[in-house]
Parts: structure tokens; sequence; C-alpha cells
């Protein structure tokens, strides 16, 4: 295809001299060579671009993110309508249910935490007196501890490429507090969020697309983008949605099996606890029983609890797997785990800073040696995350002057969530045709459409997805933008869509009721 369109444009290029050398005097040519072969390199380029689609990586080609995909640019578009045609379309406003994006959807920041970042930002102000009474005593106390522990107190210089020694310290004393075990702050790995820490872990464990990683589905699709951009293999396993999104063993001993069958070599096995899309929290039974899976099978844990701060029922409590396992008696040569942390979730909500940390236990020296030098490429994370990570594993605390401030808006934020969760849930499970489980955690419902033959012959005319499909006409009906579940995988012949408990509790009541009013008029037009 290539030497065709090479030839081709020789062919172009060759009319074009012909061409030119009878309508202009051959002594323009020799005048301005430099001229002539720019408009010939140009005509060239047209012809034969030096990148294609067809010329990219093909590991980015399969990669995909349906959390921003084609359902959220079309909603950007609609956005761009609304406020150059204002009464455009028949809503107000585009609803971002797609996302975790809280701070996007009015949640407002932990002040405690915002104090401290604006002080370490800018450490002149705690020379200021007029500090004193705009600032609480233990933000700028704290301030100066984490100022204390950065070289020449200086945020905007680069930092060890596994974070600040001293902040590592705080977010190993907080993970110990945690889980009643000891952490070791050379254990962990400061990132921009958790996605360079998976990226991270993926880039070291595939070498080969025989080699595979056990990912839930449905699953976040960071997963399965990571793992396509590294060339490997996703080995799926199936949670069961008819108990609550179980996580059973004898789904993952199945396709572990037959993924070796086929001779992939699986690496690791990949839990979201809470879980994202599905909202469940696991028992510590269950963890257990995974914990001794992997021990059995040789496969590193990674396990993502970015979640941990976000649970909504009383029977259930977050236990880290690093926990589970030191509980069970295994130690560092027993057992690879690495756990993922963000601030992008929980009740802080801190997307747009870009903090998060993994912790690494297990590994040989000669291994974490070279988790390192993959950390050291890109130098460090950027610092207010950083501070922000220490800050998060180390709330104030009963006595400190800010205590009783933060914990009214942490709970505050959580009771809410409960509540935006709960009254979603009830009101999918009252629509036609859908069910969902009760959000145990998290940020996010499922629900299960069961979808007329009619809407699926529709939507395979247009060549979607029939939960795209469904996902679509919700947008341009009603604004709301919800993430399709083929974009996080399902059982085949299920339909399902993720959305987000973020909207402020003031809108629910209106999203619920536009909702159903979508839903109500859709099955009617495609009802069998």
């Amino acid at each position: 295809m290539r030497r065709f369109v090479a030839e081709k444009a020789k062919r172009a290029l060759s009319s074009y001299l012909l061409s030119s050398s009878r309508s202009h005097p051959s002594p323009s040519l020799t005048s301005s060579p430099l001229k002539f072969y720019s408009t010939a390199a140009a005509m060239a380029s047209k012809l034969n671009p030096p990148v294609t689609v067809d010329t990219l990586n093909p590991k980015v080609l399969k990669c995909e993110y349906a959390v921003r995909g084609e359902i959220v640019t079309h909603a950007q578009r609609l956005q761009e309508e609304l406020q150059t045609q204002p009464g455009s379309h028949p809503f107000d406003e585009i609803l971002y249910c797609n996302i975790g994006n809280p701070q996007s959807l009015a949640q407002q920041p932990i002040t405690f935490f915002r104090e401290v970042l604006a002080l370490t930002d800018h450490p002149a102000l705690l020379d200021k007196s007029e500090s004193a009474a705009l600032f609480s005593s233990d933000s700028i106390e704290r301030a100066w501890q984490i100022l204390d522990v950065i070289p020449g107190r200086a945020t905007g210089a680069y930092s060890h490429s596994q974070g600040v020694k001293g902040l590592r310290d705080a977010i190993a004393a907080g993970i110990a507090a945690r889980d009643g075990f000891p952490s070791n702050p050379d254990d962990i790995f400061l990132t921009d969020g958790a996605s360079p820490a998976v990226h991270m872990m993926m880039q070291l464990l595939i070498r080969t697309e025989n080699d595979g990683i056990l990912c839930p589905i449905p699953q976040y699709p960071l997963y399965s983008a990571s793992i396509a951009l590294h060339g490997g293999s996703l080995v799926p396993y199936y949670l069961d949605e008819g108990t609550g999104w179980g996580l059973e063993i004898s789904e993952l001993k199945k396709q572990l099996e037959e993924a070796r069958s086929k001779g992939i070599t699986v690496r690791a096995l990949v839990v979201i606890n809470p879980g994202n899309p599905t909202g469940q929290v696991l028992a510590e039974e269950n963890q257990r029983q995974i914990v001794e899976f992997c021990k059995k099978e040789g496969l590193v844990l990674l396990a993502d609890e970015v979640y941990q701060e976000n649970i909504y029922v009383d029977d259930k409590s977050f236990n880290s797997f690093k926990k589970i396992a030191r509980s069970m008696g295994y130690g560092e040569d027993d057992l690879a785990v690495v756990s993922f942390q963000s601030v992008s979730k929980g009740y802080y909500g801190e997307c747009g800073k870009r903090g998060g940390y993994m912790e690494i236990t297990g590994f040989s020296a000669d291994v974490r040696e070279q988790i390192y030098k993959v950390a050291s490429v890109n130098l460090c994370s950027n610092i207010s995350g950083q501070i922000l990570a220490s800050l998060v594993m180390n709330p104030p605390k009963v006595g400190d002057e800010s205590y009783e401030s933060y914990m009214a808006e942490k709970d505050g934020i959580l009771q809410s969530l409960a509540r935006r969760a709960q009254a979603l849930e009830e009101a999918f499970n009252s629509m036609e045709g859908v069910t969902c489980n009760k959000a145990e955690g998290a940020m996010y419902l499922f629900p299960r459409i069961h979808l007329p033959q009619k809407a699926i012959d529709a939507a395979k005319a247009v060549n979607k997805a029939p939960d795209a499909f469904y996902a679509q006409r919700l947008l341009e009906a009603t604004g709301i933008v919800v993430v399709p579940g083929s974009g996080f995988g399902q059982v085949p012949g299920t339909w399902h869509f993720r959305c987000t408990i973020l909207p402020q509790e003031d809108k629910i009541p209106g999203i619920i009721s536009h909702f159903k009013a979508f839903h109500e008029s859709f099955m009617s037009e495609y009802r069998d």
C-alpha cells in the first residue's frame, strides 16, 4: 500500500514538473531551486504522510478506555452546543456521571488538606503574622514538619524517585496504624495517582503476549488498557452478579487452568476492593481465600485499594490484602503483594492533584532495583501530590485544632454518598427490566438492563453495542452521561451501564426523574 502511494506521488510530481516546464521558462526552475523542491516535498508529504493510523504502534490501536470514550466525546460536543446555542437541546446542562471525579461535581476539598498544601506551596505565608488568623495551628505545624523533610524546603524541585523520604515515612506510619502491621518506607513508591503505578507493574511483569494478568470482569478499563499497551494478555475472571458481584475461587481456578492450557504464563491477579465498577466490598474470609490462591499458584497479588475509605454498609469494613496476608502468617518471603492507593477517591476526591502510591512487598532485592530503575526514568511524581498522599494517610487526630471540623467534613461527604447510592439503587430497581446490586462501597452503581430485542436490533443496525446505544440515547434525551457496561466487560449477552453516585445530593431527585422518564419512553419505543 505504501509503495503504491509513493509511486502515485512520483507520477504526480512528474506531471507537475512537465506542466511547470511547459507553462514557465526553464530559468525559473534554476533561479529558485529551493522553492521548487519545497513545493515538490510538500506534495509528496500530503500524498504519503510520515504517520498514519496504519503505521501507529498496534498496541496503541488495541488499547481502549471507555470511561473517556465515544459517549463522553459526544457529551462534550453537546456541551459546546449548549454554550453557543442555548436551548438547542431538551436539557440545560451535561451531568457527567461517567467518571469518579468528585470535585468536578461540586464536592468541596477537605479544608485541612488544602491549608497545608497552600502553606507548603508558598512557605513565605508561614512568616506572615496574619497567617495565624487565617490557618489552623495544626495546619501550620504540619506544614513546617513537611517542609523540614523536603531538601532545601524546595517544593518546586525534583525529589527522590520514590518520593520524599520523610513523606514516605509518614505514609508508612499511616499504613502501620491502619493495618496493625509494620510498613517499610522503602517499600513505598509515590506516583502521580495510582494509574502510573499500575502501568509500572504491567511494564515490569509483561514480557510478551504469552504473559497474562488475571483481571475481574467487569473491570476498571485502566487494567485492560495497560495490559494492551504493554503487549500482554488479559485473562478474565467473571464476578458473580447473582451473589452481589462475588469473587469465586472456583472461577479463578477455572480461568487460570484454561489460560495455562493455551500456553499463557499467568503472572498476577488483579483484585479491586472495594469494586469498580461493581461497588462490592470483599468479606475477610474471601480475602484469605484469594491470598491462599495466589500463594499456591505463585501469582503476584495486585490489590487496587483506592476506594478504601468508601464503605457504606455497617456489616463490612476495609482490610488491606497486606494486612490479611500478615494475619495469616505470610511474610516477605511467602507472597508478593502490591497495594495501590490514590488521593483521587475516598472522601478527599483530589483527582487533579495527581497523588498516590504503591506499596510493594515480597520482592527480592534485585527485582526491587529494577522497579526503582523504572521509577527513576520518570524522575519523580509531583510534590503537591506527594504531600497530599502523606496527609490522606495521616489526617488530623483527636486533640488537634482541625480534628472536629475535619471529621465533620469527612463524615458529611461519606454519609451523603451513602444516601445518594441508596436513592439511585432504589430508582434503578424500580425501572422496567433493570436490576441493580447494592453499592457497598466505591463510587458507582452498575445496573443490568434487560433490553428488548427490537432495541438490540436497532443498536446492531448502527453498529453499536446495545448498552452503548442506550447510553447515547440517554445522553441525547437528558444530558446524563453514563458509561456502557461493554466498556468494562460483562458476561456475554448481558448489558449494563456504570453510573457514579457523585452528583450533589440536591441534584439526585432530578437525575432520577429524568432517567425514569427516558427509560419508560425508550422501553415503550422498542418493546417487542
